[in-house]
């Protein structure tokens, strides 16, 4: 069987930047144990797999090379991407179903805009924070945490989430899907973070779209406004424009393709 393969960088304008995903188009599913084990020998972050349902919309799946993940920002983008751009999608907007209900995707101009929901962070007792967050994470205590689905670390400065240098071995202990170390920015970007998914098999993610459903509502409290430049600063790094719209968040950005090819399997 020969299924097409499509390699984006996505949350980014150039490659070898943002977060690379593959993205692979079917028309109907393979077994779950097929689509997790081309996710494990292609060592992204994540590969997106989508089955058209209508016009416009599709089914939409993310796996890790560990897991199939619940909710996935930049393959959501990638996989608008390439079909927008390569198969050729007339209209601007697009519906996926997944495992975290109806996401649309709007063309606006050069960016993607993503519709994700809000998942806010509840503040952790300290009596609650498992042992091994704090030296795991590998620099001073953050002034607060929080966890959604994730940890949400917050640091004083874009310099303290920049010199974390994490443990994960560490965190890998933690029974959740990742934890987020975040800042203030600096040179007109309103905040940063670094995400940490060890448990998935992702020590480092490069841009995380689903840790802002979760950075953006802390953000827009803190910073008492909706709109937002979000960068995160990995190796690759990535920057996404995001808004807090009730309890969605929107976040937008660019794609670039880097590879087109074929799976044997």
């Amino acid at each position: 069987m020969k299924l097409p393969l499509y390699w984006v960088d996505a949350f980014t304008d150039r490659i070898f930047h943002g977060n690379p995903a593959a993205v692979v188009p079917l028309s109907e599913w393979p077994a779950p144990a097929l689509m997790q084990r081309i996710a494990f020998e292609n060592g992204l972050a994540e590969t997106a797999f989508f089955v058209r349902t209508d016009p416009g919309r599709f089914h939409l799946r993310w796996f890790t090379p560990e897991l199939e993940m619940d909710l996935c920002g930049h393959a959501t983008l990638a996989s608008a991407s390439v079909i927008f751009t390569q198969l050729g999608e007339a209209g601007d907007r697009l519906v996926f179903d997944t495992l975290s209900g109806p996401l649309t995707v709007t063309r606006r101009d050069l960016l993607l805009e993503l519709d994700f929901p809000a998942r806010p962070a509840a503040a952790v007792p300290a009596a609650q924070i498992p042992p091994t967050l704090l030296p795991g994470l590998g620099g001073p205590p953050p002034a607060w945490i929080g966890k959604s689905r994730d940890y949400l670390c917050v640091y004083p400065s874009t310099e303290a989430v920049l010199a974390l240098k994490p443990d994960f071995t560490a965190l890998n202990k933690i029974d959740v899907i990742g934890i987020i170390a975040t800042g203030p920015g600096r040179d007109g970007v309103d905040f940063v973070s670094r995400f940490f998914a060890p448990n998935c098999g992702v020590p480092e993610d490069p841009v995380t779209g689903s840790s802002h459903c979760t950075l953006v509502p802390y953000w827009a409290e803190r910073l008492g406004q909706t709109r937002l430049h979000a960068r995160q600063v990995s190796a690759r790094g990535g920057d996404l424009f995001c808004e807090l719209a009730g309890d969605r968040v929107k976040m937008a950005g660019h794609a670039v393709l880097y590879l087109r090819g074929e799976i044997e399997v």
